[in-house]
C-alpha cells in the first residue's frame, strides 16, 4: 500500500484585527449593539466577536508602543519593554542629529534584549 495522498487545500489566511478596529468592537457592544450585529459589520463569526469581549479589559488596559497596531499574545512583556526602550534611543539619537541605519538599530535592539533578558537573572543572584 503506497503512501496516502494529501489534497492540497488552501486555508483562509489569519487575519488579526488592529487595536482600533478591536475597541470600536468593545465600544460598540458597550453601547448596546448586539453581538451578532456587530459580526455581521466587521464580517467576522460571532465567536470571534465574543473573544473580543471576554478580553476586553486586557485590551483596554494595553498601552501600545508607538506604531503598534495590532496586539498579539504572542509577544511578551520583555519584547514590548525592548521596543519601548528602543523607541526612546532612537528619539534621542533623531534629537541629537545623529544618522541610524538599520545595522545600527538592529545591533541596539540586541543590546536592549540582551540587557531585558539578563536583567533579572542578575538582579536574583545579587
Amino acid at each position: 500500500m503506497g503512501p496516502k495522498k494529501v489534497a492540497d487545500v488552501q486555508g483562509k489566511k489569519k487575519m488579526m484585527l488592529s487595536m482600533k478596529i478591536e475597541l470600536e468592537i468593545i465600544k460598540k457592544y458597550e453601547a448596546g449593539i448586539r453581538l451578532s450585529a456587530i459580526a455581521k459589520e466587521y464580517v467576522r463569526s460571532p465567536s470571534t466577536i465574543g473573544t473580543i469581549l471576554k478580553q476586553k479589559e486586557a485590551i483596554k488596559a494595553i498601552t501600545p508602543s508607538k506604531g503598534l497596531t495590532v496586539f498579539s499574545s504572542r509577544k511578551s512583556h520583555v519584547q514590548d519593554e525592548m521596543e519601548r526602550l528602543l523607541l526612546v534611543w532612537i528619539k534621542d539619537k533623531e534629537m541629537a542629529g545623529d544618522t541610524i541605519t538599520k545595522e545600527i538599530t538592529y545591533r541596539k535592539a540586541s543590546i536592549i534584549f540582551s540587557d531585558l533578558v539578563h536583567a533579572p537573572a542578575e538582579a536574583d543572584a545579587g
